[in-house]
């Protein structure tokens, strides 16, 4: 083909009349169809036309090829990725109307089945769409989560159960440190103390707190998806552990006034000036945390900043953010819903098994020490057995899965103290597990 560019320019076409190029041409037959003499229009297509679009026509069996390599629901279908997300969290909202839905909660269901979709193929691991309920629906929902968390009144309302969920939250901070000796993590480099961290942050608080803990740290994204798979496989099985040491303890004679009164709450109509208000409300103060973080040059993110402004606010104004938390609850509910889903979806089991198999091994002997120092002490205490157990549920799930066990398991009257030391748990774990990565983990 060199050959045949290369000696037309020799021609003069000026000179020459149609017939003495066709003459030219008939000595050697086989350059005929090379210089494709004459306009046509594909030329001019591709000329004037983005090269772009011819791609998009390429051999169906290249097309086969490529979607054989991408998940079912691409990265780019926008619609089908939020429908599956909010599909995966409303499913796991009606399965806790299940038996074992009602057991594990809907947070672990959600996140479960973002988990099996994402690894079987039928969602990506990663997509635009995460990034997006990362950066301001996560920290959106932060404040609607924590319109309740007035100090005063968890101190008030949680009494011993919150005395046990503290003990549990040290046994945290011991099954970490237990952990990150037996197992270092040393083939994660700097992550490994990052991500000890966030685990502890999960263990006391929940997800919400291993996502800011591993933004404030500088978690790279291979190790946090690992830790996210590595989490719900261990929660999993640690729940199961703990319906199994609680199902000799019979549930309650009648529920409690006040959890009737939560229940009730949470479940009539919400008013629409009371839902726009509380979103309103946490709007603004996202803008403000984002503002103060650039403003004083906080290193780690909004998130810490974003529970800190929320928690002050309502301790220091109770009766506004208590007429705006059944609202909240509500929202809040159905976009963590959706973290949970996404939190499941960007973890990968082959990841954890190629990558970090190590992960799994420091989070089954943090959460295992964890156990072994709540029931120890527990038992040294003389402390009931259903606190000891909710208690723990607090701390490695959260509220939503300790309010879902004390539910499940009829103990009415803990309903609304282990949602709140669960609460409290979120207000406390981020800038626990930053403090202890930063001052014990990273220098071990």
């Amino acid at each position: 083909m060199a050959s045949v560019t290369l000696s037309l320019p020799a021609i003069t076409t000026s000179s020459l009349s149609r017939q003495s190029l066709g003459s030219l041409s008939k000595p050697k037959p086989e350059l005929r169809p090379k210089p494709r003499p004459g306009p046509t229009p594909f030329p001019s297509h591709t000329l004037y036309k983005t090269p772009l679009r011819p791609l998009t026509h390429s051999p169906r069996n290249l097309r086969v090829t490529s979607q054989l390599r991408q998940p079912i629901i691409s990265p780019d279908d926008h619609w089908g990725l939020w429908t599956a997300l909010f599909t995966t969290g409303a499913f796991g909202l009606w399965s806790e109307k299940t038996k074992i839905g009602g057991m594990v909660s809907a947070a672990l269901v959600s996140t479960l089945v973002g988990l099996a979709a994402s690894n079987v193929g039928i969602i990506p691991h990663e997509a635009g769409a995460y990034s997006i309920v990362l950066e301001f629906l996560l920290p959106l929902a932060i404040p609607l989560l924590l319109f309740r968390a007035d100090l005063r009144s968890v101190a008030s309302s949680t009494g011993t159960l919150l005395l046990v969920f503290l003990l549990g939250s040290v046994a945290s901070m011991v099954g970490t440190l237990v952990a990150f000796l037996m197992v270092p993590m040393r083939s994660l480099g700097q992550d490994n103390w990052k991500i000890a961290a966030a685990l502890m942050g999960s263990y006391i608080g929940g997800s919400v707190n291993y996502v800011a803990i591993s933004e404030a740290l500088g978690v790279s994204p291979s190790v946090l998806a690992a830790g996210v798979a590595a989490d719900n496989v261990i929660c999993a099985l640690y729940f199961m552990v703990l319906f199994a040491f609680a199902s000799k303890i019979p549930p309650e004679a009648s529920p409690d006034d006040v959890s009737m009164k939560m229940e009730s709450q949470i479940e009539r109509k919400l008013p629409v000036l009371e839902t726009a208000t509380a979103l309103a409300t946490s709007f603004v103060i996202c803008k403000a945390s984002a503002y103060l973080t650039s403003l004083f040059g906080i290193q780690g993110g909004i998130l810490p900043v974003i529970t800190a402004l929320v928690v002050i606010l309502a301790t220091l104004l109770p009766t506004y953010f208590a007429y705006l938390a059944p609202s909240g609850d509500t929202l809040a509910l159905v976009l963590m819903q959706v973290f949970f889903a996404v939190l499941g979806a960007s973890g990968s089991i082959w990841n954890v098994m190629i990558t970090a198999p190590s992960i799994f091994v420091f989070a089954l002997v943090q959460v295992t020490v964890h156990l072994a120092v709540v029931l120890g002490l527990g038992k040294l205490f003389h402390f009931d057995l259903k606190l000891l157990l909710l208690a723990s549920n607090a701390n490695i799930g959260g509220p939503t899965t300790a309010g879902g066990m004390a539910t499940a398991k009829g103990w009415h009257s803990l309903v609304v103290p282990a949602i709140l030391a669960g609460i409290f748990g979120v207000s406390i774990a981020t800038f626990l597990g930053i403090g202890f990565g930063i001052i014990v983990l990273k220098h071990l």
